[in-house]
């Protein structure tokens, strides 16, 4: 091969202009011209582009350039003579003068910058740039078209596009018009330029990402094209549209190729983000869909399945149901031929993806979607069957498989020697499962080397902003839950609430403690305010990416009263919280439960509340912060239920402790019971209601208003935006029969309508006697007879007591003085401490015993007995008679009998 190259080009080394003409003029007809021609520069073109010489050969590779480069100039004057005016105009042969000469400019071996510096200066004293050269040849074969530039738009664009990437001023600057030209022809023909546009968009994607281009060239192309349009002002706005899109693109294209190669994921995958949005911005859906699949690899290399799943749901959403044919040339649905099959193939990676990521809700989404095609649209039941089993698989899981929540983190990059789409913003990240802040920290400075991690939360000044540095700092921020009206005045179960807490979000909280005045040393309260800073981003997360940029900010200013507050709320949502997992899954450890109620009730660890009493109910207090009468209630509020809830939490642990810490159990409780004696004395009794159901397993909580109680967060207590009445939970309202005959069925119904809306303490038609309280009364039953057994015989018992017409029971009674409504739902009672129980005679378990024989129900009377509880005090009530014996029951029966006979 290279002996026939180097032949042909000693040949035409030899022939000077004299030898073309007569060569051309040999040709007797103009189709064997036409063919010879076309066989040339089809020859021509597939020498250029192979290596036919040693790379070190580089005097022979530049000779054959230098003689193909005047063949070709010299070809170019017989096209124009021949083949360029009426009818002698021959498309296809000027198509491919234009791709040869386009593919010997821009050959790897006259690149001359990849050069030294001796070589490349050899080379230009011996050859010369024959790029400069054969450009302006290029350009004035162009202007020889005239009329017929039309024909070769869009098919040059691309060609054009590529000689004008290389890296030589001059070259730039004589072929950059070519491209106005183009938008001119086309737009005296059609009166606008899409087709060029769409063209060079497309090529110009492909070129930059593969190396070619520079901020140098993006500023060139934006200079020329605006200098030509100012020459023909009717075009002059649609031009500068178009320029500024392109340059928009090219710098997208320069920051993407920058990172592609990039172990940093974070500058990865915001370019790709940035050139998929302004993809769809300009609507260009091929080039967009063609980034959201990269972006969708790029979070598969790292395992974000989540990420994945959303990216991918972006392509689906552009599809139909329907049997339209798909168009778009997606690598990896070449079979596929309609967008229903496309899109249901999306699906089913989608839905794997989802799944992978435990989002289980999202999916369901999906699943629904397509039964419903399966069901309706298709009949295919098979399909149909298999979806249905996915659905029941993911809400199981939902239920069952525990699901960590992930912590979000606050991100700032300063300095300005972060790249443009980070410098001097926040973002919130998503952490991944069990990622502490220590670990991601780890890994952000690890991407950022140079980076300096600042020591504080606080905003950094201006000196740190301007700095030629980076400076990144990092700190948790607290995911705030958005309202679901499908949720309001139902019962949950928190493992569905749980996903939205931490799912879904777009505004996120930091909390700030600062103090003001002179500081306190025997009491840290009364001085710590709360600055908190509300954070919000531009999409909520989970989404395509982990973090987004904050795009607004708002800062409040909680007092140490309200801060009290809210950390009594706190504390006593975190007991109720421990309190439903421990009933829901009774194998869980109880340490846990040990620590926190050890913190609380002892003194001796953290100080309960006492501090709070100091510094918020004195007199003195109360007399300088007149508006502030509605907190102090409201703190001493919260103080107050948090016995009961103690309580709850005291008994279950009492339960499932081991022997070596009864000591401490018998601690725990000695403190609590003071406790409870001085807050109860103090502040009111409360009383919580049982949770009791046919799914008792599963803890459930009740949605007001869906607004959980970190939600005090996003304003002041007191203020005009803070609802007090949003942090109270109602309770349901009982059923109440309305006549003696309907009773029993209007009793069932009421209790199916309580299982289906309990609560984890829902309301019982009996009132229960504290913890303390049961003990010292099953110490006097005796050991025979199980307490929790007993319990529940005797409020069934109860329950089955129809109320007689124009009477009223104990239940129904108007509330005791001095009692009031509360935010748990329960009564809150009298501060005057509750009597202490009674013993029950032992004849009234028997009568209640499982061995005792039926007995009819008979009506409630006012006072009668109600079932104890550990969580409210017994009320005291006279004993029942004792009840005959069986022999003279049935005697008695028999003689009823015998009477109606």
């Amino acid at each position: 091969m290279s002996h026939y190259v180097a032949c042909m080009t000693a040949i035409l080394s030899h022939m000077d202009d004299s030898h073309y003409r007569d060569y051309i003029q040999s040709f007797t007809t103009r189709q064997d011209l036409m063919d010879f021609l076309m066989e040339t520069f089809i020859i021509f073109k597939d020498l250029i582009g192979k290596t036919v010489y040693p790379s070190d050969w580089m005097v022979m590779t530049m000779v054959q350039n230098r003689v193909f480069c005047r063949a070709i100039n010299q070809f170019a004057e017989t096209l124009t003579q021949n083949f360029l005016h009426g009818s002698n105009f021959e498309l296809q042969l000027w198509n491919n003068y234009f791709h040869l000469a386009v593919a010997f400019l821009t050959q790897k071996s006259l690149q001359l910058e990849n050069y030294s510096h001796v070589k490349r200066y050899a080379i230009l004293y011996k050859y010369g740039d024959m790029r400069e050269a054969l450009g302006g040849s290029i350009r004035d074969m162009w202007c020889n078209l005239g009329e017929h530039q039309i024909s070769f738009i869009p098919d040059l664009v691309g060609p054009i596009l590529e000689m004008t990437l290389v890296p030589h001023v001059e070259l730039q600057r004589s072929t950059i018009p070519l491209f106005f030209d183009m938008m001119l022809c086309e737009y005296r023909l059609t009166a606008k330029f899409s087709s060029f546009e769409d063209e060079i968009i497309k090529k110009l994607d492909s070129e930059v990402e593969g190396g070619r281009g520079d901020e140098q060239y993006k500023q060139l192309f934006q200079k020329t094209l605006l200098d030509c349009c100012k020459k023909h002002p009717h075009l002059a706005k649609p031009c500068e549209n178009f320029v500024a899109m392109v340059t928009g693109l090219m710098e997208r294209l320069l920051d993407y190729r920058a990172v592609v190669y990039d172990e940093n994921q974070a500058y990865r995958m915001r370019c790709t983000v940035n050139l998929l949005n302004f993809y769809k911005e300009i609507d260009r859906q091929e080039m967009y869909i063609r980034y959201l699949h990269k972006l969708r690899d790029l979070h598969l290399r790292y395992e974000n399945y989540t990420e994945a799943a959303f990216t991918l749901l972006l392509h689906a959403k552009l599809l139909k149901w329907s049997d339209e044919p798909f168009s778009a040339q997606t690598q990896g649905f070449e079979s596929m031929h309609t967008q229903r099959q496309v899109k249901e193939s999306l699906y089913s990676k989608i839905i794997d993806y989802f799944d992978k990521g435990k989002m289980w809700e999202e999916a369901i989404v999906l699943c629904k979607e397509l039964a419903q095609q399966y069901e309706s649209e298709l009949f295919d039941y098979e399909m149909l069957s298999a979806n249905l089993q996915i659905q029941a698989k993911f809400f199981q899981n939902i239920m069952t498989v525990l699901r960590p929540k992930p912590d979000y983190f606050a991100v700032g990059y300063y300095g300005q020697g972060f790249p443009t789409f980070l410098r001097n913003m926040i973002f919130i990240h998503r952490g991944k499962e069990y990622e502490r802040r220590e670990d991601f920290e780890l890994q952000l400075m690890t991407q950022f080397p140079s980076a300096e991690k600042l020591k504080t939360t606080s905003p950094p000044g201006d000196d740190v902003k301007n700095s030629p540095g980076q400076y990144i700092q990092c700190f948790t921020v607290q995911p705030i839950l958005v309202e679901n009206n499908l949720f309001k005045n139902k019962c949950v179960p928190d493992q569905i609430l749980d996903f939205y807490k931490a799912n879904k979000v777009q505004n996120f909280t930091y909390s700030r403690p600062v103090r003001k005045g002179p500081k306190n040393p025997e009491n840290e309260f009364a001085t710590m305010w709360i600055e908190r800073t509300t954070f919000s981003t531009a999409y909520r997360l989970p989404d395509i990416l982990r973090w987004y940029k904050v795009t607004s900010m708002c800062e409040i200013t909680l007092s140490p009263l309200e801060n009290a507050i809210e950390t009594m709320q706190t504390a006593n949502e975190k007991i109720l919280t421990m309190i439903k997992q421990q009933q829901s899954d009774p194998s869980l450890s109880i340490n846990p439960l040990s620590m926190l109620l050890n913190g609380i009730v002892d003194p001796a660890v953290m100080g309960g509340f006492a501090k709070y009493e100091k510094a918020f109910f004195t007199e003195d207090y109360k007399q300088k912060h007149q508006e502030d009468q509605e907190k102090i209630l409201k703190l001493q509020d919260l103080i107050a239920w948090q016995i009961p809830l103690l309580a709850s939490g005291i008994h279950i642990h009492g339960q499932k402790v081991t022997g070596d810490l009864k000591p401490f159990h018998e601690r725990m409780e000695e403190c609590f019971t003071q406790l409870r004696a001085k807050v109860e004395s103090q502040y009111g009794v409360r009383q919580l209601p049982l949770f009791e159901g046919p799914h008792s397993s599963r803890p459930r909580s009740m949605m007001t208003s869906f607004r959980p109680m970190s939600t005090i967060s996003t304003g002041s207590l007191g203020s005009p935006g803070f609802d007090k009445d949003s942090l109270e939970l109602p309770l349901p309202k009982k059923g109440i029969s309305k006549s003696q005959e309907k009773v029993d069925v209007e009793e069932k119904k009421s209790e199916k309508r309580e299982n289906r809306n309990s609560l984890l303490f829902m309301y019982r038609k009996n009132d229960r006697p504290s913890i303390s309280e049961t003990t010292e009364h099953s110490k006097d039953v005796g050991a025979s007879m199980s307490r929790n057994m007993s319990d529940s015989l005797l409020d069934k018992r109860d329950e089955q007591r129809p109320t007689p017409q124009g009477k009223t029971t104990s239940s129904s009674l108007p509330a005791i003085s001095g009692s009031r409504k509360n935010s748990f739902g329960g009564r809150v009672k009298s501060a005057k401490p509750p009597p202490l129980p009674k013993k029950i005679s032992p004849t009234v378990y028997e009568q209640f015993s499982p061995d005792a024989p039926p007995e009819a129900p008979r009506p409630a009377r006012l006072g009668s007995v109600k079932s104890p509880s550990p969580l409210s005090p017994v009320k005291s009530a006279k004993s029942p008679p004792t009840p005959p014996p069986k022999s003279k029951r049935q005697s008695q029966c028999e003689t009823v009998k015998a009477s109606h006979q």
